[in-house]
């Protein structure tokens, strides 16, 4: 059984985003926009001296979902959209509902309502409802939150769930009948049907009354498992007659999007962006035997470009390791993803951290390091972690929404063991938290040679480092601020001209010891300022006293 993956939407980060491109601090005092820059890679970095970089996990808001399954379709919950309006601030969520047990006869089972994609809003984020809307009914149940079913059986002709959509509120499209646009999995209909299944458009006004475009924008393979991939000269539709008199249909399409895909506008590319599973062929050149991580772009969102392959597990990982699916968002300038790390043997998924600063050569630093993990064996999100491209970024902190399941997302185990109204919750979307800006941390490291440390005596506890960052254009910059936890030390901020050389008055010594935990610490000196340095390009010297880094903004 193939596992459904319904209810992505991507947030386009309008506010959060705006100065993306811009690489120098004169070109962001231009825009009146400051520069902040995370120390997720080492790009800015020159070099750091007895430090340690860590993931620092997210922290969950619950140890129960905040959107449980109670409704008689919500079976299972898991892959989850999340979009908040700036103006307004209200959320609007579409997650999966998979109900893999229909109600019994005198009902016969409409395959177009097993996984469907539902609405909830929110005014806080935590508290959510769930309209009784009249679009789709669900057997006996009139009024339902539906906004999505899947095509029939008999106009598709082709087998398995339907799921998967992923949602990008476009502002720009001046047709307000488009403004909300859905790049969904479903079968081909029409005269084609062994054209198979594929990505599908749909667009809204609102996010609840939905159209479908029709016509399939990229084609998906399905089956085929541990097949050759077709010669060049063959199609890629293949019926096999097995000795039971079946006909098995595949669609072997090689190094293509396969069934989860989420889509976020790019503001840097000017181009939708679209990243998903892609299968891998294997040792024997047999196809579908790993997901990695594939990238696909448009510029209407109804023609795509050529699937390319972007990211693989590698030696790092243990041989029974993929990707399920590799979400992706855009913050700051640079591209990031709560990768999902599934265990094929164990069946059981996570979530690292990975960072890009073009969006196709990934850093996998941290990998298998979880900045999301599962929770307790009797808990919702025991089992698989599903994870999305929709981050609501806050003032202070930076919301993640995930779907979860109990048992496994591999071969559909434990997904028909939620009971509807039962509190024991076997799937539900949960939500975890960072506090802003902190994804990755530059901390003391332990280990390190101590000041004072002679060769071949004991060794003694390091707690003293230091990062010293790439020359920055200090242009119509006004303000220093670093985010860091320095409740249990000290940071000093020192700066020094672009030859390395420290400068009077601005000196660790000439620093205002910071010695609290703060996400916008002010670097201060007791006689100088930011204002007194001439224009040009000058090193920050960043020193830590059992103290944590995350981040650092010039402010114009």
């Amino acid at each position: 059984m193939r596992m459904p993956t319904i209810g992505r939407v991507v947030w386009m980060f309008a506010a959060a985003t705006a100065s993306a491109s811009f690489t120098t601090a004169a070109e962001y005092a231009q825009t009146g926009a400051p520069r902040t820059i995370l120390f997720v890679d080492d790009d800015d970095v020159l070099y750091r001296s007895g430090t340690k970089k860590r993931v620092v996990p997210l922290v969950k808001h619950s140890p129960d979902p905040v959107v449980a399954p109670e409704l008689p379709w919500e079976g299972m919950l898991g892959w989850t959209s999340v979009w908040r309006d700036p103006a307004s601030g209200r959320y609007q969520l579409w997650y999966q509902a998979y109900q893999p047990k229909p109600p019994q006869a005198p009902h016969k089972e409409d395959r177009r309502l097993r996984c469907v994609v539902c609405y909830a809003e929110s005014a806080d984020g935590v508290k959510w409802t769930k309209p009784k809307l009249k679009l789709f009914p669900y057997y006996d149940h009139p009024e339902t939150n539906i906004v999505l079913i899947g095509a029939g059986d008999d106009e598709a002709g082709g087998y398995g769930d339907r799921y998967c959509n992923s949602v990008v509120y476009d502002e720009r499209d001046p047709d307000p009948r488009r403004r909300y646009k859905m790049a969904y999995y479903d079968w081909h209909v029409g005269e084609r049907a062994n054209d198979g299944s594929g990505t599908h458009a749909a667009f809204s006004p609102d996010g609840i009354h939905w159209t479908k475009h029709g016509t399939m924008i990229i084609k998906t393979p399905f089956g085929g498992k541990g097949a050759q991939v077709p010669l060049a000269d063959e199609g890629f539709y293949v019926e096999e007659n097995l000795k039971t008199g079946v006909v098995r249909k595949s669609w072997r399409v090689p190094l293509s999007m396969s069934d989860a895909l989420d889509v976020f506008f790019d503001p840097r590319l000017q181009q939708f962006v679209g990243y998903g599973k892609m299968w891998i062929p294997g040792p024997d050149g047999g196809m579908a035997w790993k997901h990695a991580m594939g990238r696909v772009e448009s510029n209407d969102f109804l023609h795509w470009s050529k699937p390319e392959l972007v990211l693989t597990v590698d030696d790092r990982d243990p041989p029974h390791t993929e990707f399920h699916t590799s979400p992706v968002f855009f913050y700051n300038g640079q591209y990031f993803g709560l990768n999902q790390v599934l265990d094929r043997g164990a069946g059981t998924i996570d979530a690292e951290l990975i960072s890009s600063r073009d969006g196709r050569r990934w850093d996998r630093t941290f990998a298998n390091q979880w900045i999301l993990a599962r929770g307790p064996a009797d808990k919702f999100d025991a089992g698989s972690l599903l994870t999305n491209g929709t981050p609501v970024v806050l003032d202070d902190e930076i919301r993640f929404y995930y779907g979860a399941y109990r048992g496994t997302a591999v071969g559909g185990g434990g997904l028909d063991r939620q009971v509807a109204g039962s509190n024991d919750y076997h799937s539900g979307i949960g939500l975890a938290v960072a506090r802003r800006d902190r994804f990755v941390g530059i901390g003391v490291n332990p280990k390190a040679p101590a000041k004072g440390q002679k060769r071949g005596a004991p060794q003694l506890v390091n707690k003293i480092g230091q990062v010293t960052l790439k020359p920055l254009d200090f242009t119509g910059q006004t303000k220093l601020t670093v985010n860091a936890d320095a409740g249990q030390g000290v940071v000093s901020v020192e700066i020094l001209n672009e030859d390395g050389y420290r400068i009077r008055g601005f000196t660790k010594d000439d620093a205002v010891p910071l010695t609290t935990d703060g996400l916008k610490l002010e670097a201060r000196w007791k006689e100088k300022s930011l204002c007194d340095l001439p224009a040009g390009r000058y090193h920050v010297r960043v020193h830590l006293d059992q103290a944590e880094l995350f981040a650092l903004t010039l402010h114009p």
